[in-house]
């Protein structure tokens, strides 16, 4: 169950970072606390939700065809730098990752979850 204070946080951040957000809010409602776009020298971390004793480093994507092998392993790194399991999000319908992109995030333990976007595709 989500109280108003975390529905409420919910809906500013959704209304702030847009999708990164619609996905942080996933994470507070699970009892997380989260810190958005943390600076890296590789760039910027979307999402780090803590919790339960465990950090979790969350990548977002919405164009998964976009997708690289440089962008996951510049993740994974960013991931190691703040002592995070890695977790990247694929927000789309239809998804289907290559062979060669799952198996790269099986070998280095960057799980990957997919978010079936809620607007419709005409």
């Amino acid at each position: 169950m989500v109280t108003a204070r975390a529905r409420f946080l919910i809906k500013r951040l959704e209304e702030k970072y847009g999708l990164v957000g619609r996905v942080a809010g996933r994470y507070i409602a699970a009892g997380l606390s989260v810190e958005l776009m943390h600076p890296t020298r590789y760039g910027a971390i979307h999402i780090i939700a803590r919790g339960g004793g465990k950090v979790f480093a969350i990548e977002v994507v919405d164009k998964p065809e976009k997708l690289s092998l440089d962008v996951i392993k510049t993740f994974a790194e960013k991931a190691k730098l703040v002592k995070a399991s890695p977790i990247l999000v694929l927000y789309s319908n239809n998804v289907k990752l290559p062979d060669e992109l799952y198996k790269f995030c099986v070998e280095n333990g960057v799980k990957i979850r997919v978010i079936r976007s809620r607007e419709v595709i005409a």
